[in-house]
């Protein structure tokens, strides 16, 4: 169908009555949304149908295609490229392991163009403190494209390059509950990178998200969700790890004990807002962390590592981790993002 035939109404009278829509059908639907032709009813309500029903892998995947036709790109070699956007959404307030695994996965030689926002539901997002870190995070299109050249990692802030998300702003405020859109900011990277680690909040959805990202031309992923709940690897629990390679998608679970590490209590992950986030990485990239904090950015850097073609296996991977922060590097790699973000900023 197209957008003369699928409209908003068209849509729900399908989704309420149970049906699925196919990924042309859903590209059209996130078309019209985007386009800012469909009221706050219509797309609040559209979208509290696919979440009633729920949602299939052609539907993440039509939404996804037209919101990254739609995006601004950060134009750079996509081959091995990482990205480690999650959903969030687990109601966890643990500090920013994602943002910490990706600069330590770039100090491994992995090249990394993370993807990330404010926080939505917790108290900072990767924006929030790596602007705490004092990394300039405004950066345009080429300016991104040049620090990713420069020292292998940068960072895109997803208000400045999905400015057509701003039709949809509103109904999701007022809903107040997941929806489709909280899976599609990790599936919508600008530099299309074609490897991920995705945390996500849904122990359920890892197979169904992992599909998606194939569908997308990802080459390989893990897509992880913890049984105690987190949207990341956890040290406190086994975690789910649907993993793509090759093509083809297998579904495991993994422990602490498995990775090396040992298992912690859930509570001694927990983070704060982003100046007391900020201040958990400085410390564990000086050195001054051998705990909690530590142990589950191993684990989820290892397999950043691992996903990004430097480490043969998880354990290899967060062994790697290891050797990365005790030599200095990760802190090295802080320090140069710091630095050439601020830099760039200064140039025409």
């Amino acid at each position: 169908m197209t957008n003369e035939t699928m409209t908003m109404q068209r849509a729900l009278a399908r989704l309420t009555s149970g049906a699925h829509l196919t990924r042309e059908e859903a590209r059209d639907v996130m078309n019209i949304i985007m386009s800012g032709e469909a009221t706050g009813a219509q797309i609040g309500s559209v979208i509290t149908a696919l979440r009633m029903k729920g949602e299939t892998k052609d539907e993440i995947t039509g939404f996804a295609e037209t919101m990254r036709a739609l995006s601004s790109r950060v134009q750079t070699e996509q081959e091995g490229l990482l990205d480690t956007c999650g959903t969030g959404g687990s109601g966890i307030h643990k500090f920013n392991i994602s943002t910490a695994s990706a600069m330590i996965a770039s100090a491994a030689g992995v090249r990394v163009a993370k993807h990330g926002n404010r926080a939505m539901s917790g108290k900072a997002g990767s924006a929030d403190v790596l602007e705490a870190l004092g990394v300039n995070i405004n950066l345009t299109a080429e300016q991104a494209a040049y620090c990713l050249e420069a020292i292998g990692i940068c960072f895109m802030f997803a208000q400045l390059y999905h400015p057509s998300m701003k039709h949809a702003a509103g109904p999701r405020r007022e809903l107040g509950i997941r929806t489709i859109f909280n899976m599609l900011g990790p599936l919508t990277n600008p530099a299309g990178a074609d490897r991920q680690l995705l945390g996500l909040y849904d122990r359920s959805r890892t197979e169904t998200v992992a599909g998606v990202l194939g569908e997308l031309g990802l080459r390989r992923a893990m897509v992880v969700s913890s049984h105690d709940g987190l949207d990341e690897i956890s040290i406190s629990d086994s975690t789910q790890i649907s993993e793509l390679a090759g093509g083809t998608v297998r579904t495991f679970d993994i422990t602490p004990e498995e990775l090396g590490l040992t298992r912690r209590p859930l509570s001694e992950v927990i983070g704060g807002d982003a100046a007391e986030n900020a201040a958990i990485i400085r410390r564990i990239f000086g050195g001054e962390e051998q705990g909690a904090y530590r142990d589950i950015v191993l684990a989820n850097a290892g397999a950043c590592i691992y996903v990004g073609g430097q480490a043969s296996s998880l354990r290899e991977g967060v062994e790697a981790a290891a050797t990365i922060i005790d030599t200095g590097k990760a802190q090295q790699k802080l320090y140069q993002l710091i630095e050439t973000t601020g830099e760039v900023a200064h140039v025409s």
